[in-house]
């Protein structure tokens, strides 16, 4: 556990860094509640212990790390006024917070702050553009065109929580200056465990204790979104089958790539086995 901590407190120094030096105030105190209110940091983990298993620049890992959660947080702005959440990781959601003007001006900050950490490298913006066409289009699905069969929820999971999984792991691999099957295959492995997350996501709403999980639970019914649950009619048990299926597509992906650090790997495969396990 300590491994993994020391990694994210990294993350988490150059986090606090980069928000220090937002400007006007108003905006660094509302960036901050958004982003320093906590949060399992999973995808820039995932950036750092690819890049890691490579052998790859960690300094630029972080960076890049720092940069997709950044994203991830400025999504759940949206999300949570889309979902008129008012609660978020335990805490008040930004526009609760703040109004929903001030919460679409922080998203938007936060968005500046990560493109400018990815600006150098155009592999890096480009793995990241093409993630937040998928979210874009993954949220616009779920608003207007619901899905109604089980590939249709999968392919709005893919979209909404694996692309930004994918672009995490191939940032990772682009920082290690990996070729491009390398980064292909990292970027597969996340995707699935991003869409595990997804799928135990909605086993946890249906069934989780809302003070437990740190944000509202039976929202997906209530707000009448697509849950893995509702869409392919499963119970909890069998929709956690489901992503237990999609976490071992990721670890066969992560088998098919060569690595030089086993202990980052072996933290990878732990990660793809945890989501689906996960309380939280």
């Amino acid at each position: 556990m300590e491994y993994l901590e020391r990694r994210r407190g990294r993350v988490e120094d150059r986090i606090e860094a980069v928000l220090d030096g937002v400007e006007p105030g108003e905006l660094a105190r509302e960036v901050e509640h958004v982003v320093l209110s906590g949060g399992k940091r999973v995808r820039p983990t995932v950036t750092v212990l690819v890049c890691e298993a490579l052998g790859g620049d960690v300094d630029t890992a972080v960076e890049y790390a720092v940069g997709i959660e950044l994203v991830h947080s400025a999504s759940l702005v949206i999300d949570d006024i889309i979902d008129r959440s008012e609660l978020r990781r335990g805490t008040t959601s930004a526009w609760a917070e703040f109004g929903h003007g001030p919460a679409i001006i922080a998203s938007d900050g936060l968005l500046g702050e990560a493109f400018a950490l990815f600006s150098a490298d155009q592999r890096a913006m480009q793995a990241v553009s093409e993630a937040m066409v998928e979210l874009g289009e993954g949220e616009a699905t779920e608003l207007v065109d619901r899905p109604t069969t089980e590939d249709e929820y999968m392919e709005l999971a893919r979209r909404k929580t694996g692309a930004l999984f994918r672009a995490a792991a191939e940032l990772g691999a682009i920082a290690a200056d990996a070729d491009a099957y390398t980064v292909e295959r990292f970027g597969t492995y996340a995707e699935r465990v991003g869409v595990a997350f997804q799928m135990r996501d909605d086993v946890l709403d249906a069934t989780a204790d809302a003070e437990d999980l740190g944000k509202p639970t039976g929202h997906d019914a209530a707000m009448e979104r697509p849950s893995l649950v509702q869409v392919a009619d499963l119970s909890p048990t069998g929709a956690d089958d489901r992503a237990h299926e999609q976490s071992e597509v990721a670890l066969t992906a992560l088998s098919r790539v060569e690595a030089t650090d086993s202990q980052a790997m072996e933290y990878l495969r732990d990660l793809a086995e945890f989501v689906v396990v996960r309380e939280r």
